[in-house]
């Protein structure tokens, strides 16, 4: 059959290093080159571009030119896909089957898969694909089992499967399942730990090794090479901290102790922390840089300093509510005595305290005049809300203001509603693709259809008000009347925080934002008010 139409062709190419593809047919290259040669043949065909991912699964479309390509589809560029065989486009069943069945036929893209002898064009959707599909996610499946089985076995034998070694080790260049000893690196570990023993805290010991211009674990890393990440920091975190400090301190493999398995993962699943009685800990299979009298007389420390260390003492009323607004880490207080005998307490950035003006500002703030602050907002907002009871009193705007409350309450309803039921969905489809057992989504689906009645039977409460024309008196609102009952606050104390306070950001200059744990249900009503007043 010959076609007189010029298609515009993405060539798509995927190979993976972890669900076995590494057979010499499926390479970037002779993928390439099938193609090509396939597209040679076809007077109708214009390539576009070659779109490759070349190391990511092919459970999941999540991956970099697969999005550039839909991209381009949506942009018009694109009107044929064209991969060697189905796998390379995807291995998960039920998405495979979602872009052939109805993606692609809504876009008008014409799919080819040279291998399978697929041609939208030419036939009829075959029924025979989606059993090709199905038979190549579970070879995905199987692979990712037979990995996680391999891998468990090497770790239960003492060798070293983790993509970086721990800081202070480095691949042995002969067998990269040994670690040996960076002498660089273990210099700094050992320093650490003597400085510790020595008395100096944790804060301390991150200061000096930054005023040093020591470089971090990830930084090191990183200028040795190493495409190294790490996911728990925040992004502008290139120094030494206080829980980089505490965690080498703890971390057993300086002992010459193997310690794997902390987390698991499972086939396009995140990964998750596993109970520590779970973890796999062969003993004595590297070099120490830690003598065990070294370790034993640190974690003897770790445990007593903890014990030492008072709540009462530490903790303020607003610990854990308060962040830096450029960094995003916590605010510390730091205290003294006066002159005068009196105690003064001043929040600074945690980060700035702990590393210095090279990587955050102060952001000082005495704790005296932040909790002014709140006291005076809180009591600003206890007083509108007074007078606001006594002006919603007057029956028309009252009524207005409640009925305008009652769509936003219904359209945030609907919203939760549909958020339900596509975790309800999500998990059933966990459960088909053996991610999750059976109890697992048992419950979970218990627990979705359980908030998905209560919020089909709260919607249908609201809708049928709505449609009679009652609404709530704003005077019952749960907030509105808590905020009422406190009259005025004259001291804060935790409860009131913990109680009224989702978090405060502090900025430069003593600027901060307060978020309340009700601001939602405020927002709501004041918007409320704005409208019918616009209105009137």
């Amino acid at each position: 059959m010959e076609y007189n139409i010029l298609f515009n062709v993405a060539a798509y190419i995927r190979l993976s290093c972890e669900d076995g593809d590494k057979e010499e047919s499926n390479s970037v290259g002779n993928q390439k080159k099938l193609i090509n040669e396939y597209i040679s043949k076809h007077n109708e065909f214009r390539t576009v571009e070659f779109y490759v991912d070349d190391g990511f699964t092919g459970t999941n479309f999540n991956r970099p030119s697969f999005i550039k390509m839909m991209d381009d589809i949506e942009d018009g560029k694109i009107d044929c896909v064209i991969v060697k065989d189905l796998s390379r486009f995807g291995r998960d069943y039920l998405d495979t089957g979602k872009y052939l069945e109805r993606i692609f036929p809504e876009k008008g893209i014409r799919f080819i898969s040279i291998i399978d002898g697929i041609d939208s064009m030419k036939q009829a959707y075959d029924m025979l694909i989606p059993i090709k599909n199905l038979f190549n996610e579970q070879y995905a499946r199987d692979i990712s089992n037979k990995i996680q089985a391999t891998v468990k076995a090497k770790q239960n034998s003492g060798d070293f499967i983790g993509a970086f070694a721990s800081f202070g080790y480095m691949k042995s260049p002969d067998n990269k399942n040994k670690l040996i000893i960076d002498e660089y690196a273990a210099g700094i570990v050992r320093r650490i730990f003597n400085m510790f023993i020595e008395g100096y805290g944790k804060q301390r010991i991150a200061r000096i090794l930054n005023d040093e211009g020591v470089p971090c674990p990830s930084e090191y890393k990183r200028m040795n090479g190493e495409n190294y990440v790490n996911p728990k920091r925040l992004e502008s975190t290139t120094y030494w901290s206080y829980s980089t400090v505490n965690n080498i301190l703890k971390k057993e493999m300086y002992r010459g102790n193997m310690v794997q398995g902390t987390r698991h993962q499972e086939l396009r699943r995140k990964q998750k922390r596993i109970s520590r009685s779970d973890w796999i800990v062969v003993e004595n299979t590297h070099e120490a840089i830690i003598d065990e009298d070294t370790w034993n007389k640190t974690q003897n420390l770790l445990r007593r300093r903890k014990k030492d260390i008072g709540l009462q003492d530490n903790n303020h009323v607003f610990s854990g509510f308060v962040k830096c607004a450029d960094c995003g880490r916590s605010m510390v207080k730091n205290t003294w005595k006066r002159s005068d005998g009196t105690r003064s307490c001043i929040m600074y950035c945690s980060t700035y305290k702990s590393a210095g003006k090279k990587y955050c500002t102060p952001h000082s703030l005495p704790m005296d005049v932040l909790e002014k602050i709140v006291i005076d907002d809180l009591n600003t907002i206890i007083q509108s809300v007074s007078d606001l009871s006594v002006y919603i009193k007057t029956p028309d705007y009252a009524k207005s203001i409640e009925n305008d409350m009652l769509e936003r309450k219904i359209d945030k309803t609907k919203a939760e509603l549909e958020r339900i039921k596509k975790l309800k969905k999500s998990a059933y489809e966990d459960y088909k693709d053996d991610l999750i057992s059976k109890d697992d989504f048992l419950s979970y689906r218990k627990d979705y259809e359980s908030r998905e009645d209560f919020l089909t039977k709260q919607l249908g409460d609201l809708e049928e008000k709505y449609n009679e024309g009652y609404a709530e008196s704003i005077l019952n609102n749960t907030w509105i009347n808590h905020l009422l009952e406190c009259k005025r606050i004259d001291k804060l104390d935790r409860a009131i925080i913990t109680d009224m306070v989702h978090e405060i950001t502090v900025y430069e200059n003593r600027r901060i934002k307060i978020t309340y744990n009700f601001s939602d249900e405020l927002e709501s009503l004041f918007s409320s008010v704005y409208e019918v007043k616009k209105t009137s």
